[in-house]
């Protein structure tokens, strides 16, 4: 997944907070935001982004997003469980074993009685 600079993810909040309330997003608007968060911010992005937002649907985009994250935290996901799924499995055969050796005791065929 893309690595955003600090910059560059405060538009990605403040479009996604105008959006959410309704709000047109716009160059002003976005700069408006990132002022009000004190935010330290290159003058370009708050531009670029309010160009590309209004030729797309945001709602669309952030649901892209979702379903790529999602995609690519599945594999990852999956691989990680597949060990720990392994792991569960042994000490659950250890517990087996452990009950026959029990079941032997309570049936009185030791070998030292």
């Amino acid at each position: 997944m893309a690595e955003f600079k600090p910059d560059e993810l405060a538009c990605v909040y403040a479009a996604i907070l105008l959006h959410d309330d309704g709000i047109a997003i716009t160059a002003e608007k976005l700069k408006t935001v990132l002022d009000a968060a004190n935010v330290d911010y290159a003058t370009h992005w708050p531009v670029l982004f309010s160009r590309v937002l209004a030729k797309n649907n945001v709602d669309d985009l952030i649901a892209n997003f979702a379903a790529g994250a999602v995609a690519a935290a599945a594999p990852a996901a999956a691989a990680a469980a597949a060990p720990a799924a392994a792991a569960a499995a042994k000490p659950a055969a250890k517990k087996v074993e452990e009950k026959k050796e029990e079941s032997d005791d309570d049936m009185g065929m030791g070998l030292f009685d």
